[in-house]
């Protein structure tokens, strides 16, 4: 196109002997009165500044001006418009008025379009066309005259238009410049070109009345009505008055289209007489538009936005109702978006569109505003250089080499925020360099007449194989969309247009627009496979613009033309994949990408949120990642025309925008190198997360370090290396000294390690170089560390003796494992238990600690006693070095000791319980850790009994199954094996101690089984169940009929009730039997020589002995029954006197724990034998009772503190059973009832001598054995 162009522009001059030429002049224009002054101004000035309203004529005869002037001969008249309708259209006016000169002499061109000749005089072109021919005709030497129509809409293009026609003035003296634009500031053009001349030229015929109808507030509702009701308002208004019964068109302006869309619709429901409504703005099809300008019968109501303020003249309009808001575009520098806004028009729209009116008659302007609104706003709109994107100025004054844009020319200079978005879209682009130089890209992306981001798309389609399809697409994204949404058939075209859309894409959508389109016909070929009339009648079909679908075929010949021209482009032949068409389209948008956050919801660059446009085909349906060709603000920031990308993309065409931050820098031992994670931004969006890179290529001095801190320092090497196997091992037993005592400076610190190993390695971070390095050594010596190189001081070893390696608890020594981490669960020291010790063990031996720790204990549990207690005992570390001399170590309870120690030394009694040893810091608790057959960990803490669970769920091990099938039996019906050991060994544990089982008798049925147990008691409880089973078997034949004596006679059946059913009775009954006469009512180790003498013993003898104690048991019965019926008598006998009922009801109590109903199963002969004597005291108690119930209340006063501690003793002894503890409780319970009786019937005499005094003996003899116990 440019070659061509170039051709166009070096036209052959005129020849000076031509006559010079008078054009004829349409009548009636008012610009006609103002001609010889104009005439006069460009012959004298080089520049000229034309104000006039809409109408003057200005556009269309100022060009014929010139040519009168004789200018148009060495030079074209160029005629610049902001619009390509009004290029096209004033071209064809005035070469309709030139006659038949007009086709040779005026000409249009719009981008894309040229319709210009080398017989071409007077050029319409838009403002943008002749910003692209300074590329190549610098100093615009085509022409001799440059008309700069409509300069008061202050577009991008007008301004830098006018900024180079400044700047080449000085070297053009012979070029004629008119500048023309409405009654807006036209001062401000003349003072930017030296205060040229302004002519001013009357444009309005008749006077416009202004009406001001500020919108008001209703008094029912007190709520402010719409504008939308405002101008229906004003339009009833105009109809019922008929404003002196002339007829007149109205046009309202409304701000969006959807106001125009409610305000069409209340109009049409009006039904006004001979009146049609129709709405007018840009994005209607063609025809709809053109509809407003053709002649009608009826009067119109014209629904319009700002569109028709000044770019299209509406005939017959009288009356205008303004509501002073328009969406007007601004752009935000630091969003990157281009928003619509409704906002306020300024004062100078607000006179373009009263100046709508007039024309045909008197007009009517009816403003929805008030007059002092109007006064307050601003004079006239921002220009768009300062509300716009400078980026596509940018660049073409950077490929034109025009200087520093912030030093052009400008009429208003744009701000320094905009420049630097402009150039930040252009380094987004790769257009420009860090030092905002042109880039060889950029200077390609200069020689094509698009917006920067379709040029970069064309750039990168060449690279991936996609020039067909992005040619395509960037004349479809340079066009309106043609796809029409009627106001009357929207769901018959969203149903139409559905089968185009692409659910990943919305340019894959237009794609399949183009496709079906024009595979019905190739006209470009010279071939009409269906005629032009189907083909409209498809786009009717279809609710697609014909003519938009034509200008799109035209713009993409025009792009590929140019692509061909410029060369080195080629277009591929096959159809591109979605990743090359999309990849292309992503180096355009880069800022406009996006991750789903939400259903149709995604978090755009800089911190934004953006929604998918509802017409998009991916709408409820987006992918994770999209990219948008445009980000629009509205009532909130929509993405339109979107598609689904791949993040990979991102990094490879965006990398020069990408930042990279590197984190958590750590050694890995399995890659041998130090990594950190790369983090990956683009805007602000994560494109890579946690990407590993080596770190050596990053920051080599702190990958260096962190590889002597980590893969050595802290021994993070793999296995072989010799050298830090000696290093761990000397830090180990330093180690090992300072946890037994308990400091922190006998190791050096880490840092001091760090420089032993600066000091020896050079440059490196991997394995690879490390191994590289050992070899050029020949070893690894130099690396190897001595004791000295570790120790900042010299340890106490005669201290460290109070720090032993085990502890002794009976035949076991348990190893013990040292611990300095203060706050941390294994602080202080730890007993490592095999599990088969554990059901052996008590914590009473654990108490103590070792010797190192005991004064440090003993200091904290006296500080820890009450005031009272504590102040006898000050200073408490004195007090506590006495103590710890006098202790004997690992005997018994250390509570109970420390009580007895201090009792002795210094006469203060502290009962073993008032040691508070919870509140102790957890260095100075004992910790276990519970160690199974393999050596590994099942359990840990500071509690032994939780921990004993342990031994019960673990599995059988390998040692014990060996012995297992080496001992045990079954079947044995009679001990016809020989003795028993008291332990069998099994072999060393995991920790290096020798493990024991115990051999048991075990009943299974109906014999007997050898079985080994880890736990001593068990076996010895299993045991007593075998015995007497052997025993049973070894009497078969006495006891089968001795059983049938043993039994209760029938007569004594109601007193047996309370043990349960007679079956019951008698099986509890012939138990306690066996027991008793066979001596088996304690566990105990089974002994063959034992068995065989109480066989002996008791050969023919068995009757005997049983009579005796049958008698003993049904005595006890008996007496049981008597105390119980005369209980019942004295009930009854009380009748409701309360005190006596609540006695007799506490002696039923002690009848029932005295003789409960399993008495049988747990009383030895001896205490059987003793139950008549305790009924025949409860009897007389009882009888006492009922005559003196306060009596028994004042006797029975001594007894409470007795039996509340019999009550604690059954406690405790429940909690940690113990064979001696049960036999203390026994006792106790047993002189209970004794002392009952000297309370209650002294009469009936004890069995030994009680008192108070020898209960609190025996209560401090129990205190005494649990203070060993712990």
């Amino acid at each position: 196109m440019h070659s061509l162009e170039s051709q166009k522009l070096r036209r052959a001059a005129p020849s000076p002997a031509e006559a010079p030429f008078i054009p004829d002049y349409p009548p009636g224009l008012p610009i006609l009165d103002k001609k010889e002054a104009i005439l006069r101004a460009i012959a004298e000035h080089q520049v000229l500044v034309i104000t006039g309203e809409t109408g003057s004529g200005k556009s269309t005869q100022i060009p014929k001006f010139c040519l009168e002037a004789g200018f148009g001969r060495r030079g074209m008249i160029g005629c610049t418009q902001p619009r390509r309708i009004a290029a096209i259209t004033l071209a064809n006016r005035v070469a309709e008025e030139l006659k038949e000169m007009g086709p040779l002499w005026v000409g249009h061109k719009i981008r894309f379009q040229d319709r210009t000749a080398r017989t071409t005089r007077i050029k319409f072109m838009t403002d943008g066309i002749l910003l692209a021919e300074a590329q190549r005709d610098r100093l615009f030497r085509a022409y001799d005259t440059i008309i700069v129509d409509e300069a008061h809409e202050r577009t991008l293009n007008i301004d830098f238009l006018l900024g180079l026609i400044k700047k080449i003035l000085p070297r053009r003296p012979d070029l004629k410049v008119i500048i023309t634009s409405a009654t807006i500031d036209p001062e401000r053009f003349s003072r930017s070109f030296g205060n040229a001349p302004i002519i001013e030229v009357s444009g309005r015929t008749y006077p416009v009345e202004v009406r001001y109808r500020p919108l008001e507030v209703r008094d029912d509702e007190e709520e402010e009505i719409s504008y939308i009701d405002q101008a229906v308002a004003a339009v009833d208004e105009l109809k019922s008055r008929r404003e002196g019964g002339r007829r007149g068109d109205i046009l309202i302006f409304m701000p969006t289209e959807s106001d125009i869309r409610e305000t069409v619709q209340r109009l049409e429901e009006k039904r006004y007489f001979n009146t049609r409504v129709f709405p007018l703005f840009g994005r209607m099809a063609a025809g709809d538009q053109q509809s407003v300008f053709r002649p009608a019968s009826e009067e119109k109501i014209v629904v319009a936005t700002n569109v028709a303020e000044t770019s299209l003249t509406i005939p017959g309009i009288r009356y205008v109702i303004d509501t002073g808001l328009a969406r007007i575009s601004q752009y935000n520098a630091r969003s990157r978006t281009q928003s619509l806004p409704v906002s306020p028009i300024s004062q100078a729209s607000a006179d373009q569109r009263q100046g709508r009116c007039g024309r045909v008659a008197e007009g009517i302007c009816i403003r929805l505003y008030s007059r002092e609104d109007y006064l307050n706003r601003p004079l006239y709109t921002p220009p768009e250089i300062q509300r716009s994107n400078l980026a596509e100025v940018i660049l073409r004054m950077l490929f034109l080499r025009l200087g520093n844009i912030q030093e052009f020319p400008f009429l208003d200079p744009p701000s320094p925020a905009a420049v630097k978005d402009g150039f930040a879209l252009l380094k987004e682009l790769g257009a420009v360099d860090d030092h905002r130089r042109l880039t060889p890209l950029g200077r390609m992306m200069a020689r094509l007449p698009l917006d920067p981001r379709l040029s970069r798309m064309l750039m990168e389609a060449q690279k991936e194989g996609a020039l067909q399809e992005l040619t395509i697409l960037t004349a479809a994204l340079s066009i309106q969309d043609p796809r029409e949404r009627p106001l009357d058939k929207e769901t018959q075209a969203d149903q139409a247009h559905a089968r185009f859309r692409d659910p990943r894409s919305d340019f894959v959508t237009l794609l399949k627009i183009w496709g079906t389109f024009w595979q019905m016909g190739s006209e470009d070929r010279g071939a009409a496979l269906i005629s032009r009339s189907q083909m409209r009648k498809f786009c009717r079909d279809h609710f697609l613009s014909y003519r938009r679908m034509r200008e799109w075929r035209d713009i993409f010949e025009e792009i590929r033309d140019i692509l061909q021209e410029l060369g080195g482009f080629e277009f591929n032949p096959d159809p591109a994949s979605y990743e090359a068409i999309h990849r292309s389209i992503l180096s355009g948008y880069l800022s406009h990408i996006g991750v789903r956050k939400d259903k149709n919801i995604y978090l755009a660059t800089k911190n934004r949120q953006v929604m998918l446009f509802p017409g998009s085909g991916l709408f409820n349906k987006g992918g994770a990642w999209i990219t948008a060709s445009e980000l629009i603000q509205t009532s909130r920031l929509y993405a339109r025309t979107v598609a689904v990308i791949e993040p990979e993309w991102l990094e490879d065409l965006g990398g020069h925008l990408c930042r990279s931050t590197f984190f958590e820098p750590h050694w890995e031992k399995k890659r041998g190198q130090v990594v950190a994670f790369e983090r990956v931004t683009l805007y602000g969006l994560t494109v890579v997360d946690r990407r590993k890179v080596d770190y050596s290529r990053v920051r080599p001095a702190e990958a260096r370090e962190i590889f002597i801190r980590s893969a050595l320092v802290e021994g993070d090497l793999p296995n072989g290396y010799a050298f830090m196997e000696h290093n761990r091992n000397l830090i180990r037993q330093v180690e090992e000294l300072e946890s037994k005592t308990r400091r922190r400076d006998l190791l050096v610190d880490e840092e001091t390690l760090f420089q032993f190993y600066d000091q020896r390695l050079p440059q490196l971070s991997d394995i690879r170089s490390f191994n590289k390095f050992l070899k050029d050594q020949g070893g690894d010596d130099c690396l190897r560390m001595r004791e000295a190189d570790l120790l900042r001081a010299e340890p106490d070893f005669e201290a460290l003796e109070q720090f032993p390696d085990t502890l002794s608890v009976g035949d076991m020594e348990l190893p013990l494992r040292y611990a300095f981490h203060p706050g941390e669960k294994d602080d202080g020291v730890t007993a490592s238990i095999p599990v088969h010790l554990l059901a052996r063990l008590s914590e009473e031996p654990f108490q103590w600690l070792v010797p190192g720790m005991l004064l440090e204990k003993v200091t904290l549990l006296i500080k820890s006693l009450p005031k009272g207690i504590r102040r006898q005992l000050v200073p408490a570390g004195e007090t506590a070095q006495r103590l710890v001399v006098g202790l004997p170590f690992r005997e018994g309870s250390l509570s109970f000791q420390m009580s007895r120690c201090i009792k002795e030394m210094m006469g203060v009694r502290v009962p073993p319980e008032m040691w508070d040893f919870e509140q102790l810091p957890p260095h100075l608790k004992m910790k276990f850790e519970v160690v199974g057959p393999g050596g590994d960990l099942l359990g840990a803490g500071e509690d032994l009994e939780d921990l004993k669970s342990l031994a019960v769920e673990r599995r059988e091990d390998d040692l014990l199954e060996t012995s297992k099938k080496k001992w045990e039996r079954t079947g044995l019906v009679s001990w016809n094996f020989g003795e028993l050991p008291s332990k069998v060994e099994l072999g060393k544990d995991s920790l290096g101690l020798m493990r024991y089982a115990y051999p048991a008798l075990v009943a299974e049925g109906e014999t007997v089984a050898l079985r080994l147990f880890e736990d001593p008691g068990e076996a010895q409880k299993e045991s007593l169940k075998g015995l007497m089973l052997l025993y049973q078997l070894a009497f078969a034949p006495e006891l089968k009929h001795l059983k049938r004596s043993w039994i209760f006679p029938e007569n004594m059946a109601p007193m047996t009730f309370f043990m349960g059913s007679r079956s019951e009775a008698t099986r509890s009954l012939q138990n306690y039997m066996l027991r008793e006469l066979l001596d088996l009512g304690a566990p105990q180790w089974p002994s063959r020589d034992k068995f065989i003498e109480t066989l002996e013993n008791l050969k023919g003898r068995l009757a005997d002995a049983g009579r005796e104690m049958l008698e003993e048991v049904l005595q006890a019965v008996l007496e049981r029954h008597m105390a119980r019926s005369s209980l019942d008598r004295f009930r009854k006998m009380a009748g409701n006197n309360p005190m006596v009922l609540r006695r007799i009801d506490l002696l039923f109590e002690e009848l029932n724990k005295l003789v409960p109903k399993d008495f049988l199963d747990h009383y030895c002969r001896k205490h059987i034998r003793e139950l008549p004597r305790y009924l025949k005291a409860l009897q007389v108690r009882g009888e006492r009772v009922y005559v003196s119930p306060g009596k028994d209340l004042l006797k029975g006063e001594p007894l409470a503190l007795h039996q509340k501690r019999y009550e604690e003793m059954v406690r405790e002894i429940l909690r940690q059973p113990a064979e001696e503890g049960f036999r203390l409780v026994d006792d106790f319970r047993w002189m209970l009832e004794e002392f009952k009786i000297s309370l209650f019937a002294p009469e009936i005499k004890t069995r030994y001598r009680v008192s108070q005094k020898r209960l609190e003996e025996k209560w401090q003899e129990w205190l005494t054995w649990k203070g060993r116990i712990g």
